[in-house]
């Protein structure tokens, strides 16, 4: 018989599906990550309208049976974001963060701190759009606290390696965070700037995310890259659909 399930959702993905119908990534506060076969969704006089796209905030009524698939059987908007769909930068922004949410958060573990952290940026997209205070600095401020929530955030107090607290210069995904001098070998440099990003990114609210120069960025986003590839094994997109420069190496 199956049984039904009632649950918030943010709609990470919709990808399209036989003639009418949808499938659907979504990400709740108690189920993790769930995947939904939205039937009918595509037809013109479909009950569901609009509201099964992504990045929307969803109240929804699912029907669990033996599939993978949960269906889709009711779903009202809490929040559709809408100032967001305006904003070409702000859409990029949403995708990338559902992205990274979908990527580092796959299984149905309840996570309910990542699912208010997506709500919260997606709420901080449709107040800001895609201006430049919440451009990269944001997106990266946003995959450090998923790091935090994930349980892979690096070791920043001292070094990884050997725990010496002074002469901070480096930075290895494989020892788990900051190396000092006499660590360095295979670490890449984490200069001053792309550091206190990075702590203070971890102790402020998403609204207030640390600004820092781009080759600074450009290191922290390449030091959660190396910790993401080493201790989970996932690949993200580029935090922000601007041209990279290269850290410093």
């Amino acid at each position: 018989m199956g049984r039904a399930v009632k649950t918030e959702a943010v709609v990470l993905r919709s990808m399209r599906y036989g003639e009418a119908d949808r499938i659907l990534h979504l990400y709740t506060p108690a189920r993790g990550r769930v995947g939904a076969i939205a039937k009918g969704v595509r037809r013109a006089r479909s009950r569901f309208g609009g509201r099964l796209e992504p990045f929307f905030r969803l109240r929804i009524e699912l029907h669990e049976g033996r599939g993978e698939l949960l269906t889709v059987t009711g779903a009202q908007t809490v929040d559709a974001y809408a100032r967001l769909r305006e904003d070409a930068r702000a859409l990029d922004a949403a995708a990338r963060a559902c992205d990274a949410v979908g990527r580092l958060f796959e299984t149905s573990e309840p996570h309910p701190g990542v699912f208010n952290l997506l709500c919260r940026k997606l709420a901080l997209l449709d107040e800001r759009g895609g201006r430049a205070v919440d451009a990269r600095s944001g997106a990266l401020a946003f995959r450090l606290k998923l790091l935090l929530a994930a349980g892979l955030a690096p070791q920043l107090g001292a070094c990884a390696a050997c725990g010496e607290r002074e002469h901070l210069v480096g930075f290895s995904g494989a020892a788990g965070g900051v190396v000092c001098a006499a660590c360095e070998a295979g670490s890449f440099a984490l200069g001053e700037h792309a550091y206190r990003f990075m702590t203070d990114a971890f102790g402020a609210p998403l609204h207030e995310a640390p600004q820092a120069p781009e080759a600074a960025l450009a290191q922290v986003e390449r030091a959660i890259s190396a910790t993401l590839e080493h201790h989970a094994n996932v690949q993200l997109m580029p935090a922000s659909g601007r041209s990279r420069r290269a850290a410093v190496s």
